[in-house]
């Protein structure tokens, strides 16, 4: 009689499979991802948030509507253009 080894048809552990490292990789993923997110929200303020900011946003917008030809109209009058042919007429550039 041969004796028997101990652990001779005992299963592979668990990391040995590919399908598991397959399924965690995913979320291990999202989680560096999320880390590397919340690094990049500490670090670098929002440089939009100024005090003038909506002041300077009107600013440019004045400044764009001296030039305005009928290319740049408004989307109602553009569609009406395009359907019945009559070039629209710019509109009076704001006065500040």
């Amino acid at each position: 009689m041969t004796p028997t080894r101990p652990f001779e048809n005992a299963p592979a552990p668990w990391w040995k499979f590919g399908y598991v490292w397959l399924v965690l990789s995913g979320p291990l993923v999202v989680v560096v991802a999320s880390f590397i997110t919340l690094y990049l929200a500490v670090t670098r303020p929002d440089p939009v948030i100024s005090e003038d900011y909506y002041q300077q946003g009107i600013n440019i917008n004045q400044k764009r509507a001296v030039g305005q030809d009928a290319s740049l109209a408004p989307a109602m009058q553009a569609r009406n253009h395009a359907a019945t042919g009559i070039v629209p007429e710019p509109r009076p550039a704001a006065k500040p």
